[in-house]
């Protein structure tokens, strides 16, 4: 009674068995000729058909330890230095969030950072899956019982010149459904070299809900970006989101400007 079935693996095994061949022989044949770079260390791919980053670096982004603020998602200090069930730092106990929680795969520095650039500034976009794949599982109680992801999204100016909107591109790979409900309304220069006190008011009134929203009265939702640095951009969406009805608004970063723990 077993033979069929262990006919059928073996012939199932040896259909793969060649496509393996193919793929180790087209590695090699790629890395001699072309010598692909891994796009976050920049040593040379010993699988480029597996992706533009190597295996090593994808290993080195390591999650955020806990205890975690349960609003910023910064590390805490020791769970004695917290009051449960909300653990929360000082920042955030001490100013009202429009983001009610938020958490990244990891800290904004090394192999993650290198990867996120590479998403983002050198147009790498098959690295959204992976990115959104490890936010899907870092992320898991975040996405639990939400609604949808909402992509912070790019100016029409921006997203012309760029050719795409990164936070876009990752949230199709979170696994619930994406709800375009936020546009930019405001052109604004880049967060990127600002001071932390300048970025609040530089992304001010920046964003407002569209009709897509009108479906979100009551919701919890998440918010998708690519890095958060002082939440200045996920607090102006938030506020846009909250002003139209959302009760709850959570945030899903691929990666996270990590303050001290305080």
């Amino acid at each position: 009674m077993r033979q069929p079935a262990v006919r059928s693996l073996g012939s199932a095994v040896r259909s793969r068995l060649p496509i393996a061949a193919c793929r180790l022989t087209l590695d090699a044949l790629i890395s001699v000729v072309l010598a692909p770079a891994c796009a976050a260390c920049q040593e040379t791919l010993d699988h480029p058909t597996r992706g533009p980053v190597c295996r090593r670096c994808w290993d080195a982004i390591l999650p955020l330890t806990p205890p975690l603020c349960d609003c910023c998602g910064d590390p805490l200090p020791t769970w004695r230095a917290i009051s449960l069930p909300l653990a929360r730092c000082p920042r955030c106990r001490r100013g009202r969030r429009l983001v009610d929680r938020t958490r990244a795969i990891g800290a904004y520095d090394g192999a993650l950072r290198a990867v996120v650039q590479a998403l983002k500034y050198e147009g790498r976009r098959s690295l959204a899956r992976p990115l959104g794949t490890l936010m899907r599982q870092r992320g898991a109680d975040i996405l639990d019982g939400a609604l949808c992801a909402i992509p912070v999204p790019l100016h029409p100016s921006r997203r012309r010149r760029r050719g795409f909107n990164q936070a876009a591109d990752l949230a199709r790979y979170v696994e619930i459904p994406v709800v375009p409900a936020l546009r930019r309304i405001r052109a604004t220069p880049t967060q990127t070299g600002l001071p932390a006190a300048r970025r609040h008011g530089n992304v001010r009134d920046a964003f407002a809900a569209n009709g897509e929203a009108r479906s979100l009265s009551g919701a919890i939702v998440v918010l998708i970006d690519d890095v958060s640095t002082t939440g200045a951009t996920l607090e102006a969406c938030a506020r846009a989101l909250k002003q139209a009805g959302v009760i709850e608004v959570r945030a899903l970063t691929a990666a996270r400007v990590v303050t001290s723990p305080r």
